[in-house]
């Protein structure tokens, strides 16, 4: 689960930032591939490693 966590944690942090102080000035970072693309799909991965860590039966070689 710490994985998954680390991966949702990074994800957030790349799409973190490039605001522009002044409201009148646009800055194009905001559109960047990191922002748009990368942090979405880490973020994405991160849920998808904590719904499996959470389904995983750490039992499985034992029988009842």
């Amino acid at each position: 689960m710490l994985i998954g966590l680390g991966c949702i944690l990074l994800g957030f942090i790349l799409m973190s930032g490039g605001g522009s102080d002044d409201p009148n000035v646009f800055d194009p970072s905001i559109f960047s591939w990191r922002r748009i693309r990368l942090a979405p799909t880490l973020v994405l991965i991160g849920f998808g490693i904590q719904v499996y860590a959470i389904l995983l039966n750490p039992n499985k070689d034992s029988k009842s």
